[in-house]
């Protein structure tokens, strides 16, 4: 897809308590709050120079004004409206596509080292297909995407949110509507302790190594255990 395609960023305002609650049962609140906010910041200074816009979806939806204090003013700011994930994720699409964009993709904030050439890949896919997903380890997905010609807002009813069968369920959807859909590689996101353990191995040799996120874990080391 060209330019005229939006990348929807899912982010929640870290508020002590509302960020990582499994990774925070493990190492504590402020150190998980701390965890969370190194994997936004990374994720948005990776997209700098980008050809996609970046659309800041945020939670709780009266947080604006702390968000962009946050975050920069730099970016188009959309509250997370709907009373589940999925509706939230529909509501997202659809508001993207009244802004005029033709396309988009939407990533949720657990996933910090995702490289830009996934992303870029699941944007092409678009020309080819009527959507596109990127299946995580933990049975979720990390990212979805449609043109907006091609939007299924059923996609997003019925699934049992935050379970194991969350993208076979999807899949199931699509292939029911005759979907051809783009699947991307399996990505780890990182909920638990050994999440993060795994996000430090998997970078031991890569640029993200250099990142805010591995200079946190890195310097509270000892308290993860890893």
């Amino acid at each position: 897809m060209s330019d005229c395609s939006a990348l929807l960023y899912f982010v929640k305002y870290p508020n002590t308590g509302t960020v990582k609650s499994r990774l925070a049962a493990a190492v504590g609140e402020e150190t998980a709050r701390a965890i969370y906010k190194s994997f936004v910041l990374d994720f948005i200074e990776g997209r700098a120079g980008g050809s996609h816009p970046l659309l800041i979806v945020f939670d709780p939806p009266d947080a604006e004004a702390e968000v962009r204090n946050w975050l920069g003013a730099g970016y188009v700011y959309i509250p997370q409206t709907g009373k589940d994930l999925g509706e939230k994720m529909e509501n997202a699409f659809v508001r993207s596509f009244a802004e005029g964009f033709e396309g988009a993709i939407l990533i949720g904030s657990d996933i910090p080292d995702l490289a830009n050439h996934i992303i870029a890949e699941a944007f092409e896919s678009l020309n080819t297909h009527k959507a596109v997903i990127g299946p995580a380890a933990d049975g979720g997905y990390y990212l979805i995407g449609f043109q907006k010609k091609t939007f299924l807002p059923q996609i997003f009813h019925g699934i049992e949110w935050s379970t194991g069968s969350v993208f076979t369920e999807t899949m199931n959807v699509f292939e029911e509507c005759a979907y051809n859909t783009h699947i991307l590689p399996m990505w780890r996101d990182i909920d638990t302790l050994e999440d993060l353990g795994a996000l430090v191995l998997r970078n031991r040799d890569t640029e993200f190594k250099r990142s805010r996120t591995i200079s946190v874990i890195n310097a509270i080391r000892d308290q993860l255990l890893l």
